[in-house]
């Protein structure tokens, strides 16, 4: 008698340049595979993990803008707004803290914030659970990916973190730069040495992923702060105001800006660094100097041009436009809405 087994999920093979580090956030208990990966791109783009059916991940995280929503507060499923701007969810397999405030320690944990969240996806897990099972796809993919085809919680939200480890952006013109395949034009060459020199942007935003997993406040405000930031998490004083240092990767197309979406534009973000910043108790260190209102930074107009030419080389047109992170529900498997051309790629 010959025994037939069925073959198992088939292992997900991560590809990203050697210069991005192996400090990579993948757990044990969730190894990264096809089917799970699958399973996660579905649901990432299911409206019926919101309460009524109109809200999915991919709705405040749209892929043609580098999987954020362009709006300055997300709009939950029933029409309220979010606290916060949405975050891009480029390269989350090296952050190890998320959310703006750095709440949750994990991709899985991180999950299940939005699906419960009384104001974004506003739904009861059980309740998910008993609705995805009616879904006849369902019961396939998770057998697939998990070896059952009972829809559960903790598949939900494995799925869901699995597929977010895989959107890994790594080929804009800043990449190409960096491996010897591009040369920049004199503009982005002086852009680029701002960046890293006198403007100090690289103190936090430093390496080629341009993110660090530390918090600053970055002078928005002075000394009041009508969100207190990373405070709300640790209780620390010096907290307060205090955000995470999130990645410049496709910054270009990631407006409006800051965790308030206050700026509209990359000017006025190069605006505020040059001649706004707020001093405060709790002003990262690394910006004082630059503070103080007599000698603040003063980015000439060409540098201030420069420095923005040097931002758009990390616009990664081949990412917002990846069908293996797009819409499966829509024919082409790009279902987010696009700017124009012109904004799109550099």
């Amino acid at each position: 008698m010959v025994l037939f087994v069925a073959p198992g999920p088939t292992p997900y093979k991560l590809v990203y340049p050697a210069y991005f580090g192996n400090r990579v956030n993948l757990r044990e208990d969730n190894p990264l595979t096809e089917e799970g990966v699958k399973l996660g791109r579905y649901l990432f783009y299911d409206k019926r993990l919101s309460r009524n059916g109109t809200v999915s991940c991919g709705s405040c995280h749209q892929q043609a803008l580098a999987f954020t929503d362009g709006r300055r507060f997300s709009v939950g499923f029933d029409s309220v707004l979010t606290r916060r701007s949405s975050m891009s969810l480029a390269n989350l397999l090296w952050v190890r803290n998320f959310f703006w405030d750095g709440r949750a320690f994990s991709l899985e944990a991180q999950a299940m914030v939005p699906l419960t969240e009384a104001h974004e996806m506003g739904q009861r897990m059980d309740s998910l659970v008993v609705k995805l099972s009616a879904v006849e796809m369902y019961g396939p993919l998770f057998a697939a990916a998990f070896g059952s085809p009972e829809v559960t919680q903790d598949g939900i939200v494995r799925a869901l973190a699995q597929f977010e480890r895989t959107l890994i952006s790594a080929d804009a013109p800043y990449d190409r730069y960096i491996r010897g395949e591009y040369t920049m034009t004199s503009s982005e060459m002086r852009g680029l040495k701002l960046f890293f020199g006198r403007a100090v942007c690289g103190n936090c935003h430093g390496g080629p992923k341009t993110f660090d997993e530390t918090y600053h406040n970055n002078g928005l405000d002075r000394g009041i702060f009508k969100d207190s930031g990373r405070y709300d998490v640790t209780g620390l004083d010096y907290d307060k105001g205090r955000f995470r240092v999130v990645t410049l990767r496709n910054i270009a197309l990631t407006a409006p800006y800051m965790h308030d979406g206050r700026f509209k534009t990359l000017e006025e973000v190069v605006d505020h660094y040059s001649d706004h910043i707020e001093p405060s108790e709790t002003l990262s260190p690394t910006l004082k100097d630059i503070a103080n209102v007599p000698t603040r930074l003063r980015l000439t107009k060409e540098e201030k041009s420069d420095l923005l030419e040097f931002l758009r080389t990390l616009t990664d047109s081949g990412f917002v436009r990846d069908t293996r992170f797009g819409d499966p529900f829509v024919k082409g498997g790009t279902g987010s809405r696009r700017r124009g051309a012109g904004e799109l790629i550099k």
